[in-house]
């Protein structure tokens, strides 16, 4: 009887040591991971106000895209158009160390950038539309997007040479002269005309171009007095590429009975429907898109956007040519011209030149084929 019980003890002991070793098993077990993985946190920083229907709103919608795909949490601060207080913004919000990227944008914005970018260097920026330099060398923690706007203004200048010369639109004269109402006179806007005359000139190279610039992006009632004289000197298509100085053109073109090509966004969708009908179609240079592909390669582990300029073009959708509305009420082959020439773009069959680049003579091409005053 004593054995039958020690050997009862042994037993029960035995099944105790593995129920604790299956119990010490199953705490030491990975948990589940339940929790969803931190998000990236993006603050857009618009140096004006949304609105604008062009930059500030397609980099919002491009923001907002990404948020909607699951990638980042964002907030957009309006810093308004008092430029005194932008650098203080910036210095704001890179001091809170609460956001992976600062994104901002415009010609405006390096100098109030540089000395936050330098003072906070763990901290990531992007800037749109322009770059940032110290004694001629990108700031590491900086992300410069720029925009191929000559390969843009290339296909708006086909399009415009073949409404000029093959399109059924009432009213037109018989001089083959377009035009182009400039915002101010310097190399990101040359671009744009540079694409404009040569897209132009190789449906017909006897085309001449009126080109003015207006000398700010803000005044549109001298946007419109510039689109009207143009008007006069023969133009009856005009690219107006100035902001809202150049929106003035088309005031001018509908009061004239001629036609308008929106600019940035597709004017087309924006503008009162009188001024939306004679819109023949838009050059398009998409922020909103850039900066989701900038950010997703990012997420993707690519970082080579920083401490560098990079030009988006129409491989990358940074720009482009809106195709809805009153473009595609055009014949088809001139819908299937305009393609087929960015298809050529993009295999390099057409290299279009650029205002950039300091061989190249772009005011010699300007003046070649300038009409007007």
């Amino acid at each position: 009887m004593k054995k039958f019980v020690a050997i009862l003890l042994c037993l029960v002991m035995v099944l105790a040591i593995v129920a604790c070793k299956k119990t010490e098993t199953a705490t030491t077990e990975p948990k589940t991971e339940t929790t969803e993985a931190k998000k990236l946190q993006v603050v857009n920083l618009v140096n004006g106000n949304l609105g604008d229907k062009s930059f500030f709103d397609s980099a919002e919608s491009g923001m907002k895209a990404l948020q909607d795909a699951g990638l980042v949490e964002y907030k957009t601060i309006e810093m308004g158009t008092d430029e005194s207080t932008w650098q203080n913004y910036v210095e704001e919000v890179a001091s809170s160390k609460q956001y992976d990227i600062i994104v901002c944008g415009t010609w405006q914005m390096p100098d109030n950038l540089i000395p936050v970018a330098q003072k906070y260097t763990d901290q990531l920026f992007i800037i749109y539309d322009t770059e940032v330099k110290v004694d001629d060398k990108y700031l590491p923690n900086v992300a410069s997007i720029q925009y191929n706007q000559n390969d843009m203004g290339y296909l708006v200048g086909v399009y415009a040479a073949l409404l000029e010369t093959k399109s059924d639109l009432t009213g037109l004269n018989e001089q083959k002269i377009l035009g182009f109402v400039g915002g101010e006179d310097s190399p990101v806007i040359c671009d744009f005309l540079v694409g404009y005359i040569e897209g132009a000139q190789s449906i017909d190279p006897d085309i001449k171009v009126d080109w003015r610039w207006i000398g700010n992006y803000t005044d549109s009632a001298l946007g419109k007095e510039i689109g009207a004289a143009e008007i006069e000197a023969g133009a009856d298509i005009i690219w107006g590429v100035g902001g809202n100085a150049g929106t003035g053109a088309v005031e001018a073109c509908y009061e004239k009975g001629m036609y308008f090509i929106g600019v940035d966004s597709d004017q087309e969708q924006t503008l009162d429907p009188k001024y939306a009908a004679i819109t023949m179609t838009s050059g398009l240079k998409n922020v909103g898109t850039s900066l989701e592909y900038v950010i997703k390669k990012y997420l993707e582990g690519d970082k080579s956007f920083w401490g560098t300029c990079s030009y988006l073009g129409l491989a990358e959708d940074g720009v482009g040519i809106a195709t809805a509305g009153n473009f595609a009420k055009q014949s088809k082959d001139i819908q299937d011209a305009v393609n087929a020439v960015k298809d050529k773009i993009l295999a390099g069959e057409v290299k279009v030149d650029t205002a950039f680049d300091a061989n190249f003579d772009y005011y010699g091409l300007m003046n070649q084929v300038k009409s007007g005053n």
